[in-house]
């Protein structure tokens, strides 16, 4: 029998009930963490003849390149981004020195890259750094996450996508997690000290980011729920060989405000959305906690980093959490490795994931300025041989 071609949204809609569409789901460049660096696009542009004066940046931290929808079409990407513009109150400056060039966000963080082999911008100043109060913490000028520019267009692009493309759209978050934030405004040090030292302190701050964050959601869903599957986001707890945090701490003080963040999206939301939990490193002890408080998406999947076996992974939690990744190392693998290694860790990697739904392939992160197109597109036509149901 000759199965019909789903279209995009179709077959990630399946793949997130946990049913097996007519192939595995693919994400190229629709969110900051399932992107492509500038400069590993003008390689693969160049790699696959195609010429372009300028490429637009989607992440300016990262560096990420937008991607052209003739590559995405291309690409077969069941995906698309919606991201929201920046505040009427902000815009990006950049400034530079001998050495380096600087650019100060919303958030009042500053930020540098240098300016001969620099690939991204590194963080060199929190604006709440040193002695800290919850009266400081109030004075301080907040960023208005239902600014009216963000969304501007934002409606349309989200109609014009689905109609044109009929893929699934994913909404990204205005800033990084609500933790990340902490770490970002107070410095990662002074945060860690907080949450060990003077825990009150550390969940006003906390409690302000996720207040911030569900009035954003909240205009988002009023805006866009509608037209959009899934909503990204993120908090980095893993390292390479274990979590950031333990697993008591994160029980007691992030996990109940993960839990109202999400429990809001899904509680306000118009109908069905999906939520996308993006967080690196070795994260196996608490899958479990993210599967209990309404994580749908769990996203890198890490294959490096301790206990993120992928087959382990598949079998204890695959019927409850879609894993939304791992589909080549980007430690060693896709950067260092020959295109047959690549090919092989690709098969290897939808052996163990595919069966029964509930994946989508992309790369374990953004793919980097050291990546040779070659194994991009090996990447590419390894998941098509082998991606399919």
């Amino acid at each position: 029998m000759i199965r019909m071609e789903m279209t995009s949204a179709k077959r990630l809609e399946q793949a997130l009930q946990h049913k097996e569409p007519d192939r595995v789901p693919f994400d190229l460049g629709s969110t900051a963490v399932t992107g492509i660096t500038i400069k590993a696009y003008q390689n693969l542009l160049s790699y696959l003849g195609i010429e372009r004066k300028e490429i637009s940046v989607f992440d300016i931290v990262e560096q990420l390149a937008v991607m052209d929808e003739e590559l995405l079409q291309r690409f077969k990407v069941d995906t698309r981004g919606v991201v929201p513009n920046p505040p009427s109150n902000w815009r990006l400056e950049i400034e530079e020195d001998k050495k380096y060039t600087y650019f100060t966000d919303e958030w009042q963080i500053k930020w540098r890259m240098l300016k001969e082999k620099g690939y991204y911008y590194d963080m060199i100043d929190n604006p709440l750094k040193g002695k800290m109060t919850k009266e400081k913490i109030d004075r301080w000028s907040w960023p208005d996450p239902c600014d009216s520019c963000r969304f501007k267009g934002l409606e349309k692009k989200a109609k014009h996508l689905t109609e044109k493309t009929q893929s699934a759209l994913i909404m990204e978050p205005m800033t990084a997690g609500y933790l990340e934030i902490c770490f970002w405004v107070r410095g990662m040090e002074e945060f860690y000290m907080d949450l060990a030292s003077n825990p009150s302190l550390a969940c006003y701050l906390m409690d302000k980011l996720v207040e911030l964050k569900i009035r954003y959601w909240k205009c988002v869903l009023e805006k866009l729920g509608e037209h959009i599957l899934i909503i990204r986001e993120s908090d980095d707890l893993g390292g390479q060989n274990g979590l950031l945090i333990s697993p008591q701490m994160y029980r007691k003080y992030i996990k109940p405000r993960h839990k109202k963040i999400f429990s809001f999206i899904k509680k306000t939301a118009p109908k069905k959305i999906y939520i996308f939990l993006h967080t690196c490193g070795s994260v196996y002890d608490i899958i479990p906690d993210f599967i209990e408080i309404g994580v749908d998406i769990l996203n890198p999947v890490q294959v490096s980093a301790a206990k993120m076996d992928t087959k382990k992974l598949k079998r204890q939690f695959g019927d409850a959490i879609t894993f939304w990744g791992g589909g080549v190392d980007t430690q060693k693998v896709l950067p260092y490795g020959t295109p047959e290694e690549v090919r092989d860790e690709v098969r290897r990697r939808l052996d163990d994931l595919t069966p029964g739904g509930g994946f989508v392939f992309t790369p374990v992160h953004n793919i980097q300025p050291d990546v040779p197109p070659e194994n991009v597109i090996a990447m590419w036509e390894a998941f098509r041989k082998f991606g399919k149901y």
